[in-house]
């Protein structure tokens, strides 16, 4: 079962338990565990889709151009340079006949991607909300999947068979190398130009979306230790 939906069920089970067996404690609890889930579930959806409105909701799509862009910069300063280009075409014939291009994707840093993603998330409406339960330092715990996703998903673009072909079309022409890495980001670039909103969403979703769940669970957890305080001290 999704922990979204769980948390947020369990939560509220301890609001009517309570409600209906006339324990303070224990819909105290329940409701602040069912405010700070269910806010957090929101915040969570946001992220993903536009809410009629709540201004600054579907954050996401709505800033795939820097998505795109973050990907084109990434490959282009850090994977078609020009010292990698001249040890790719540095092979037997002059070209490689199997591209082998995992060792290099895996040597990338997608660090500074991460960071351009939590500065979009921070800089934007949504990043008050986030602020409420910690700040970007909640997210932290996304970076490791993040960046063995964008490998992943970076690796699968290389191996496309268009991509492939249209590169080593590239490669095997007599240009100099300015030219050469010229053409190759125009390749990277109508690549990326087939990405719309909807791609971008699913991509980021698959990276992150399972792993910002827990956030929804500890917004019930915090939530409900905040209304047990409250309730035990008597000031709610």
């Amino acid at each position: 079962m999704n922990k979204s939906f769980l948390t947020n069920l369990l939560a509220a089970a301890l609001v009517a338990a309570g409600y209906f067996s006339g324990s303070n404690l224990l819909f105290v609890i329940g409701l602040f565990a069912l405010s700070g889930a269910l806010t957090n579930w929101l915040a969570v959806h946001m992220l993903f889709e536009k809410v009629p409105g709540l201004y600054g909701s579907g954050v996401v799509p709505a800033r795939f151009e820097d998505f795109k862009r973050g990907i084109r910069l990434l490959m282009m300063e850090q994977f078609f340079t020009e010292e990698n280009i001249d040890r790719f075409l540095s092979g037997d014939n002059g070209t490689q006949a199997d591209l082998h291009l995992a060792p290099v994707i895996e040597q990338l840093d997608f660090e500074p991607t991460f960071d351009s993603l939590l500065e979009v998330i921070q800089n934007s409406s949504f990043g008050s909300m986030l602020a409420m339960v910690g700040g970007t330092q909640a997210l932290e715990p996304l970076r490791e999947p993040f960046v063995a996703k964008m490998k992943h998903s970076i690796e699968e673009m290389t191996r496309d068979e268009k991509f492939i072909e249209l590169l080593r079309d590239e490669l095997e022409s007599p240009h100099v190398m300015a030219e050469m890495r010229a053409k190759v980001e125009v390749i990277v670039q109508q690549r990326l130009d087939e990405l719309t909103p909807q791609l971008v969403k699913e991509i980021v979703q698959k990276m992150i979306r399972e792993h910002l769940g827990w956030l929804v669970v500890w917004g019930g957890v915090f939530g409900g230790a905040i209304g047990a305080l409250g309730a035990i001290s008597g000031l709610v």
